[in-house]
């Protein structure tokens, strides 16, 4: 928590900010603590632009913490990659939930605002770019998003954590 002090800028001392912030409207960075005391920049408070960090202690409390209309589809999602992958280890790792073997992240996913992501090794999107394209589901070099509306199919979901386990060499 910022402590509430004359140095900090009212509306900032409810808020924790850890490291660092982007503030993408006005490309400048914020850093709290700064070696001064103050904020390094000279922006005026906007709850907007803080971010609040979320600590999940595991699979339940991430999908317990997601937008209502995802709940459903993380659960399955998670389901799915537990069957796919039946020695990986259930993890959480940078916030997000994770199938990890021997350390190495192998799937997870995510849920925004809007839409969900299944994250898998960029050689197993790559191997299944075709299928993707197909079903019309958008992805990115190591993801796939898609909307409450259009799920990814449960037999893609499969092989994708399969293609990922291999291509990190499990």
């Amino acid at each position: 928590m910022i402590p509430k002090s004359e140095s900090c800028p009212p509306g900032y001392d409810k808020f924790s900010v850890v490291g660092s912030v982007r503030l993408a409207r006005h490309k400048q960075t914020l850093r709290w603590p700064p070696s001064t005391g103050r904020f390094s920049v000279g922006l005026p408070p906007n709850p907007r632009y803080v971010v609040s960090v979320t600590k999940h202690s595991d699979h339940d409390d991430y999908i317990a913490a997601a937008p209502e209309q995802f709940r459903a589809i993380l659960q399955d999602l998670r389901r799915q990659l537990s069957h796919a992958l039946p020695d990986a280890e259930e993890v959480i790792k940078y916030d997000m939930p994770g199938f990890e073997i021997e350390g190495t992240i192998v799937a997870g996913y995510a849920a925004f605002s809007k839409q969900c992501g299944l994250y898998v090794d960029a050689n197993a999107i790559a191997a299944y770019a075709d299928e993707i394209a197909s079903l019309k589901l958008k992805a990115t070099k190591t993801g796939i998003t898609f909307a409450e509306s259009k799920p990814i199919p449960e037999g893609l979901v499969r092989k994708l954590a399969v293609s990922s386990r291999k291509k990190k060499g499990f």
